[in-house]
This record gives structure tokens, sequence and C-alpha cells, in this order.
């Protein structure tokens, strides 16, 4: 109802210049998505209609190619922010009245978003009532599959909003892990009058642990609406994950653990929100140091 009619040379003139050639960038990988559940996913799922309690198989077969709403996550805040610049032209108000629907575009670019996020639902419900059944191990996978989807979308959310990095973060490897902190650092080389500042005043960070180096940010909340509200992160500096060290208990908080690097050169003491945020990373570091 829209995609096609901007490729329509009748409905051309409605076009403002800025906003022809953009479908890509509207749409996203959206037509992907729909001939993914069209030819191919809800086809494997007819073949449970008798038995739905067998039906994590058919997730768990699909799984990589779920992989596309990954793509369509990220590009959202790019369709997002054209959506608000051409909102009101004349040509998605005559599509529109074509279409006699009541809800604009910007309702229909969501769902993916919307429905990636309630595979995960489904599948708890349905395992709520397929604990003895055959096929509660598949759903179970299945669910554990999907919030790591979820959560790959999640973080590459976050990442694509990291300022000023110099380099290219796919060379980082894989990101694992990301979340804000408070850091204290202690550095054996400088000032005196640094490190007597530095024990008593945390910095807040947001932190990018990648499989090569871990990346400590400044997040900058953003005004605005929807996507635009979502915070920036400016890059402050990165320790290369070759030359670190973990400590994992800090005595007097269960919550803190520290970083080192370069034999304890630089000392990052971290404070994670709560004691299970702190193992979840502890053990990611570990992960990647052995």
């Amino acid at each position: 109802g829209y995609a096609a009619e901007m490729d329509n040379p009748l409905m051309a003139h409605l076009i403002s210049p800025e906003l022809q050639n953009k479908k890509d960038i509207l749409f996203g990988n959206m037509e992907e998505i729909y001939h993914f559940h069209n030819r191919i996913f809800l086809r494997e799922l007819e073949n449970y209609v008798e038995y739905p309690e067998l039906v994590g198989r058919c997730f768990l077969d699909q799984m990589e190619d779920f992989q596309i709403y990954e793509k369509y996550c990220q590009n959202k805040p790019r369709s997002e922010s054209l959506w608000r610049q051409f909102s009101d032209s004349v040509f998605f108000q005559e599509c529109q009245r074509k279409l006699d629907h009541k809800l604009s575009l910007d309702s229909y670019l969501l769902k993916p978003v919307q429905r990636i996020t309630k595979y995960q639902l489904l599948l708890k419900e349905m395992l709520k009532y397929s604990k003895n059944c055959e096929g509660a191990e598949d759903l179970q996978e299945a669910l554990t599959s999907i919030l790591g989807i979820l959560k790959a979308v999640n973080d590459s959310m976050h990442q694509i909003a990291i300022t000023g990095y110099d380099g290219n973060l796919n060379e980082l490897g894989k990101l694992l892990m990301q979340g804000s902190f408070s850091v204290w650092t202690d550095h054996k080389k400088g000032h005196s009058k640094v490190k007597d500042l530095a024990r008593f005043k945390p910095m807040q960070r947001h932190l990018f642990l990648h499989e090569k180096a871990v990346l400590f940010c400044k997040k900058r909340e953003e005004n605005g609406e929807g996507y635009e509200k979502a915070p920036s992160y400016s890059y402050k500096h990165s320790l290369n994950m070759a030359a670190v060290g973990i400590t994992e208990n800090v005595k007097g908080d269960a919550k803190k653990f520290e970083i080192w690097y370069n034999a304890r050169e630089e000392v990052y003491i971290i404070q994670a929100p709560t004691p299970e945020v702190k193992a979840t990373w502890v053990n990611e570091i570990r992960k990647v140091l052995t």
C-alpha cells in the first residue's frame, strides 16, 4: 500500500525529491521479513496445527532466518527520522486514504519490532502447558534462542549509537555485553591529586565488551520522540582484551570487580547495579580471557 506506490509513476508528483530513492531507508528489509514468513515460516507452522506442542522444532529449524529482524531493528532509527521529516507529506496522506487505514504508516513500520518481542511471550506461555510432553525440550531451546536474538538486537541498537570511535567496531569481534556502571580509576602513572580524586568520585560509564576489546563510553541522553530518545554513547577509551586482567572480588562490596591493564598499570574498579549483573559480566570476561 505504500512501498509499491513509491514506485508508481502516477504517484511520483506527490513525492518530494528528498524522499525519492529513500524507500530502502524507510522500509528497511521488511520485504525480506514478509517473504520469510509467507514462503517459509507460515508453511512450516501449518505442519504443526495438530501437534502444537512440537512447534519448538519449527522455530529451531528456522532460527538462523530470524537474524533478519536484527537488520530491521538496526535500520529503525534511520527510518523513524525519515518518517518524522515527511510524515505529513501529501503522498503518505493519499496512500492512507486509499487504504482506508485509521493508523498511519509508522504504526505498521513498528510491527516487526513488536513481532520479534512477542515470540518469546508465546513460547513461554506454550512451555507452561507443555511441561511433561514430547517437545518440551525443543520449546525451551527455542525460547532460549529467541531470547538470544532479542539480546543481540538490543545490544546492536546500543552499539550503533556509539560516536567518536575512530576504528571499525566490527574488527573488535562479536559484541558480548553492554551496560552502565560506576567506574573508579587508580593509575600508577599520573598525578597524586588525580589518584586522591579518583578514590571518591566515580564516573558513570557505559561499557561495551567485545571479544577483542572493552570500550568505555559516556552516555548522553537525547531529547526527542521514540528512537530519538535513544541515548548516544561518546567513546572515551578502550582496553585490548589481550592485556586485561580481572579481580572478581573487591572487599566490602559484592557489586564491585576490578579490570586492570598492563600488569596493574591502570586499574578500573567497576560497580555493577546488582551482584547478579556483576556475576554475568565477570563470567563473560573470564570466558574471553581463557
